[in-house]
């Protein structure tokens, strides 16, 4: 009786650490995913910034007015060209 005691109390025990070791991952796969979306966000804001900063007037517009005038300027040829020769 007393051997199956202890292989109980191990297993119960490797268990808790299997558990724990779940958890660790999962928290660290979190944190990596959280992270990548950090470094999302953050380039969007920088990129709204840089925007606002070139053309302070777009603050005064609504988003549906700033994405129709975005919209415009990207589909505008020149445009087009130049997107095309920074990508490349």
């Amino acid at each position: 009786m007393n051997k199956i005691e202890e292989q109980i109390k191990q297993t119960e025990q490797e268990l808790e650490q299997e558990t724990h070791n779940l958890a660790r991952l999962k928290n660290r796969k979190t944190y990596y995913e959280n992270g990548e979306r950090q470094k999302r966000t953050h380039c969007l804001i920088t990129r709204g910034a840089a925007v606002e900063s070139i053309a302070p007037s777009v603050k005064e517009m609504s988003e549906v007015e700033f994405y129709e005038l975005a919209e415009k300027i990207i589909a505008l040829p020149e445009v087009q060209n130049l997107i095309a020769k920074e990508v490349n």
